[in-house]
């Protein structure tokens, strides 16, 4: 269990920048975060993903257990997450190891997703090639064929992850007065947070 006070609290910190984000930049895609991981190859790989909720104890993201992520992690769970809110000149970068959800917070969120997107998790095999788009429409077909006036379940390829970090940094940039606020929070052996913060100048 991670523990803070006040003073030091990079969740709290994040909460009120994300909200503060959310309301006054709208046209922010808020909640997408760029998600790097070390591929099998043994070399770093980024795509974007969408948080779905945050929490004391992490930041949740959905997503096909077979894809190259989801291989990714489970051979390295060490992860790194950018939030990048350009527009309102605030940056959040954070470090952590990654692990799978339990079972039925994965289906709770599934069983609340629109029907089209839990087909579109049974239809679509993540970083699979497929040689046409005949074959996703034709496998399209065949579930909602299949599932036709009953529920959809959830696949047991498909959930959720948490990311519990162990180093929060958030930085702003004062454009006008040339410099960036770069505060860093670090999680220590007794579970509480250290906070640093620091000033750069901006490069032009």
């Amino acid at each position: 269990m991670i523990t803070m006070n006040d003073n030091n609290n990079p969740i709290e910190h994040f909460q009120k920048w994300f909200y503060e984000i959310d309301k006054n930049h709208p046209e922010e895609e808020t909640n997408a975060m760029l998600l790097s991981t070390i591929g099998l190859d043994g070399f770093p790989k980024s795509r974007i993903v969408l948080l779905k909720r945050f929490t004391w104890e992490g930041f949740i993201f959905f997503t096909n257990y077979n894809s190259e992520k989801g291989k990714a992690i489970e051979n390295n769970n060490n992860v790194c997450i950018n939030f990048n809110w350009n527009i309102s000149g605030r940056e959040v970068l954070i470090l952590g190891k990654v692990k799978k959800i339990a079972k039925n917070l994965s289906e709770g969120y599934f069983d609340s997703r629109p029907e089209a997107s839990k087909l579109s998790a049974w239809v679509s095999h993540q970083s699979d090639i497929i040689s046409s788009r005949t074959i996703l429409e034709n496998r399209l077909k065949k579930y909602e064929i299949k599932f036709k006036n009953k529920a959809i379940p959830k696949p047991k390829y498909w959930g959720g992850y948490i990311i519990k970090p162990s180093q929060i940094e958030f930085i702003e940039t004062h454009e006008l007065q040339g410099y960036k606020t770069v505060i860093n929070y670090k999680l220590q052996s007794d579970y509480n947070w250290s906070k640093k913060i620091s000033y750069t100048r901006i490069n032009n």
